[in-house]
């Protein structure tokens, strides 16, 4: 291998293909709460490898377009449901020789977190179908590639983080009630929680906002929030408490 007396030489004749380089995708989890169940956008491939079976969304990472792995995220998520601004964490890496047939591969998890009346899911020639899917279904249905230990994780990520952080504001829409908030924390922890342990942390968080407005119900009307700064994630001092 040749010497270079400086970095900027040595770059200038640098091949980037003399090593082999592994397959580079972006797989995400994307979440949201629908029919009071946690759901899972699922893709179902229209080609070869794992052509007919279900899968994430996800893709390859653009490296003319996406200057970043969070960018190749926001981009596969816009494509598929029109959200440019969800709630999007990375999880882990995954990678060996054997999850892809078409070589040695790589990809890096995202869970994201929307309201699904914000979406509109559209396929492409990649896809036979796009589709929400309740999470306690998902063992039904044969998951293309390793994308049941993908989504097992970023479940888990998001299970853990309901417990001390304010992320399931980002599933909720525009306005909504305590009540609803509170079912939607409920609903991913798999458990209730203690009512007036819950509206004081969140009072304590100062994260939501009065519209002014109430909701109608069959009891008495409720007071209306929204969201103050959406896609930040506030840290609780304490565990979520079940109900007593």
């Amino acid at each position: 291998m040749a010497d270079y007396d400086t970095e900027e030489e040595f770059l200038k004749h640098y091949n980037v293909r003399q090593y082999d380089l592994p397959l580079a995708t972006v797989d995400m989890a994307i979440f949201t709460v629908q029919d009071q169940q946690l759901q899972v956008l699922l893709v179902k491939r229209a080609l070869h490898p794992a052509k007919g079976q279900w899968a994430l969304p996800g893709g390859f990472i653009d490296m003319k377009k996406d200057q970043s792995l969070s960018d190749t995220a926001y981009r596969k998520l816009k494509e598929k449901t029109g959200v440019d601004t969800p709630y999007l964490e990375q999880v882990a890496t995954f990678g060996n020789a054997s999850r892809d047939p078409r070589g040695w591969s790589l990809t890096v998890s995202y869970f994201a977190l929307i309201s699904s009346d914000q979406t509109t899911l559209s396929m492409d020639s990649r896809s036979e179908e796009v589709a929400w899917v309740p999470v306690t279904q998902v063992g039904e249905l044969e998951l293309a590639f390793d994308h049941e230990q993908i989504l097992q994780a970023c479940h888990e990520r998001l299970r853990a983080k309901v417990q001390y952080t304010s992320v399931p504001v980002n599933l909720m829409p525009e306005v909504f009630t305590l009540v609803e908030l509170q079912k939607t924390f409920e609903i991913i922890l798999g458990s209730p929680i203690e009512k007036k342990s819950f509206r004081r942390r969140i009072a304590d968080a100062d994260i939501l906002e009065e519209t002014g407005e109430m909701k109608s119900g069959p009891s008495r009307p409720a007071k209306l929030y929204r969201v103050k700064n959406k896609g930040e994630n506030y840290f609780f001092t304490r565990l979520m408490e079940g109900a007593r």
